[in-house]
């Protein structure tokens, strides 16, 4: 199993993603393709079938992947289950279980019970994520709560960007007055990014990688605060040149680890 399909399958299923990962330096792209594609495999299982047993048993899957794993058993045959047991330890399988376990509100056309619950959910799925990569990347533990917020923000984006297809989908993404809530969650998630100001220099170089994944963040959130009907009408994203040319901007200070 090579790391080329995990960056196919990335390369697939989440293009920005894998454009932010192709930014990084190749020792960081080792890591980081397997987390990455495992999170898209794990994203799309709860959609690739229209019975919601059958979507739970794929999302089971992929926990029994990871209890494996953190076990220090070898994985199951799998393109990205056996290139993501090389770079996972014990309790980065445990933050990626309760990534997967949060995905099963995908599964379902219910709301989020209440708005912790949809802060809890971006906590495992994105935040986690995003520490999971760090770590992987050699993090430092004293930076944990700065990563999670970054990643939060990058989540609570992602989410708003998403919204008017999952109300396609039959989803009922946000809890109250579409408007008014996406004001509400636009500012949080700019709020944890203003918590972040100064990490990617003062990451080690072999970790800041990981914050390119994000570099359409604090744009996607602005845009959703100064005009939430964006976010109705399904026209949040930014332009592919606008997109490219931050993405050059924002990997101006990922370098290489000495």
């Amino acid at each position: 199993m090579t790391l080329q399909a995990c960056a196919d399958i990335l390369a697939q299923g989440d293009r920005d993603r894998f454009r932010a990962t192709m930014a990084a330096p190749v020792a960081a792209r080792r890591v980081l393709f397997p987390i990455y594609a495992f999170n898209v495999e794990v994203i799309r299982a709860p959609w690739l079938a229209s019975e919601p047993p059958i979507a739970e048993i794929r999302l089971q899957w992929w926990r029994d992947v990871l209890a494996e794993i953190g076990a220090g058993q070898p994985p199951r045959a799998h393109e990205v289950a056996q290139p993501l047991a090389g770079v996972l330890d014990a309790e980065a399988a445990q933050i990626l279980d309760a990534l997967v376990a949060a995905r099963r509100w995908d599964i379902y056309a219910a709301p989020f019970e209440d708005a912790a619950h949809f802060a809890e959910y971006l906590e495992a799925t994105s935040a986690g994520l995003l520490w999971v990569a760090a770590r992987a990347l050699g993090a430092p533990a004293h930076y944990e709560s700065q990563i999670r917020s970054f990643g939060w923000a990058m989540g609570m984006a992602g989410f708003l960007a998403a919204v008017a297809e999952l109300r396609a989908r039959g989803r009922q993404p946000l809890l109250s007055r579409q408007d008014q809530a996406v004001k509400s969650y636009s500012k949080e998630g700019l709020e944890r990014l203003s918590l972040c100001d100064g990490l990617a220099k003062s990451l080690p170089s072999k970790v800041a990688p990981c914050l390119l994944a994000g570099w359409q963040s604090q744009a996607l959130l602005r845009r959703a605060y100064a005009r939430p009907e964006r976010v109705r009408e399904g026209n949040l994203a930014l332009s592919e040149a606008r997109k490219g040319l931050m993405l050059l901007w924002q990997s101006r200070w990922v370098r290489p680890a000495a």
